[in-house]
């Protein structure tokens, strides 16, 4: 219902208003009336109606002065003035004044009435969806502002003194980080981020990005104060403002800020963090300048190690060849004795250190390719040999991540050993491979097989020839051969030396095994393999 308030000093005539319609069934109800303007003000005051009929001519504040009164105070309020006087001089006052519509009363009845309750209706409506359609674009507007202002935060970050004076100009026009004379800047950069991110889909990665950014927002404050923006590859800029001038005030909150937002990022999305913090500035053209003296020092701790920049293909590429091998030829001892090493070399290094995150990615790269070029027949998610990132993202030192690469490795040979060994054989013959992959490297024959086994020689040679297809020597002889051509992939050994390391006793007979099972001779394949990598 609308509300509809009548004013005039003659009772008959408001009741004569009254009577003209059936209100409520129009929508309307009357909600009181008054005999003059102060006492419409008045209920005005307590209760505002939506629309007011108004006679023009009254004691104390005529119709006139209350229409004034009216716009000035109560806008959203609709006015129907009503007179006995054609005056001309009044119709206009009244309009200038706000009133909707100016009729005499001895020409008012209820169809023209009802005309102008509801020409008012529809002006109220159309009020009200403006109004409402100003509230939700200023809904958007503030829900938007923290986010543009980020991004212009953080393009101040990406690209440095050009985007200074676009910052400044949007922070005059949003009426941020008011009464800031001081400023200042924080980098960020969660370590483990290359680790995490690398097998995430965009946007699993920009839902991680957009979740860190609500965290440390959380964690530093206002963001009409203190901003979070993200940069890029893990890296956040934190813009704080400040009301005061002292260095060491400033400093010493800008540091705890960031120690509580590195606290919370762990707690909350278990993800370490580094900061460094810049110069204190007083213009928001100078935050690029800020920003830039903690790029450096991020710089300088995230980097070492690294004495020139190197490519992910070629970091350590000697030992990744070396590893390579091992793993394909299942070779534990090897792998950890490589490993060690590996993280030897590093182990004076920070975990964060952009060599050690790169060296880790590439090893657990190394091992989850290995696994589909090799094992195609297993499945690396099913049986747990593709970790997760974020068990990574725990670690805190190298010595910690290098015994958890090293029980990673062991874990991921020790199932394929068991894979491979099962197959689809019987318990017997089963163990057999087993003990052939373990020990093929050195001197074995069908005899020393069936006594680890505890089994009869023939009865084994039988079994084995009816659930493999081969006979021992055949399938022992393919084993040795596939492992020889791993070392001439690999490019370490002379052809001698693979003939040795893979069990066979004279190089002439590995010469006519490898030639019988491949169709090649061994040089030859030497020879393709290195045209296959021109």
């Amino acid at each position: 219902m609308y509300e509809v308030l009548l004013v005039d000093d003659e009772a008959l005539a408001r009741n004569d208003v009254k009577s003209m319609l059936s209100w409520e069934e129009h929508g309307f109800v009357i909600c009181g009336e008054a005999q003059n303007g102060e006492m419409a003000l008045a209920m005005m005051e307590q209760h505002l109606p939506h629309i007011a009929i108004i006679d023009v001519s009254m004691p104390i504040m005529d119709g006139v002065e209350l229409c004034r009164r009216i716009k000035e105070r109560f806008a959203k309020v609709k006015m129907i003035m009503l007179s006995s006087f054609d005056d001309y001089d009044y119709v206009r006052t009244c309009l200038m004044n706000g009133a909707m519509d100016y009729l005499l009363k001895h020409r008012l009845n209820g169809e023209a009435l009802v005309s102008l309750l509801n020409k008012a209706v529809q002006e109220l409506q159309s009020e009200e969806r403006e109004h409402e359609a100003r509230n939700a674009q200023t809904r958007m507007m503030e829900s938007l502002s923290p986010v543009m202002l980020r991004e212009h935060v953080a393009n101040v970050a990406r690209e440095g003194h050009e985007t200074g004076d676009a910052l400044q100009e949007f922070v005059r026009q949003s009426g941020v980080y008011a009464d800031a004379v001081t400023y200042g800047t924080a980098f960020v950069q969660i370590v483990p981020f290359l680790l995490v991110t690398e097998r995430l889909t965009d946007v699993q990665k920009n839902d991680l990005v957009h979740k860190a950014t609500e965290v440390m927002q959380l964690a530093v404050g206002d963001v009409q104060k203190r901003t979070v923006g993200y940069v890029g590859e893990g890296r956040f800029i934190v813009l704080f403002s400040f009301a005061e001038r002292s260095e060491h005030a400033v400093m010493t909150q800008m540091k705890q800020a960031m120690s509580a937002l590195s606290h919370t990022l762990e707690k909350f999305l278990n993800l370490r963090s580094i900061f460094t913090v810049g110069s204190l500035c007083g213009s928001l053209r100078q935050v690029a300048v800020s920003y830039r003296k903690a790029d450096q020092e991020m710089t300088a701790m995230y980097a070492q190690g690294l004495q020139a920049p190197m490519l992910r293909e070629t970091l350590f590429h000697e030992e990744s060849k070396q590893l390579r091998l091992y793993v394909e030829q299942l070779d534990l001892d090897k792998i950890v004795q490589l490993l060690t090493l590996m993280f030897a070399e590093v182990r004076t290094l920070p975990a964060y250190a952009i060599k050690v995150q790169m060296m880790v990615s590439e090893l657990l790269h190394l091992m989850e390719m290995t696994l589909k070029r090799q094992f195609a027949h297993i499945s690396p998610e099913d049986h747990g040999l593709i970790p997760s990132r974020n068990e990574i993202a725990r670690l805190h030192t190298v010595p910690e991540l290098g015994e958890w690469m090293i029980a990673y490795y062991t874990h991921v040979t020790e199932v394929v050993k068991k894979q491979q060994a099962g197959g689809p054989y019987s318990r017997h013959i089963a163990k057999a491979v087993q003990y052939i992959t373990d020990h093929y490297a050195a001197n074995i024959s069908l005899d020393s097989v069936a006594s680890a086994l505890n089994l009869n020689p023939s009865y084994l040679s039988r079994l084995f020839k009816e659930e493999t297809g081969m006979t021992f020597t055949e399938y022992l002889n393919r084993l040795r051969i596939q492992k020889s051509c791993l070392h001439m992939e690999a490019g370490a050994l002379a052809l001698k030396q693979i003939s040795s390391e893979v069990g066979f006793v004279s190089y002439t007979y590995f010469f006519k095994v490898f030639k019988t099972i491949t169709g090649t001779t061994p040089q030859a394949y030497i020879d393709l393999l290195k045209q296959s990598k021109l």
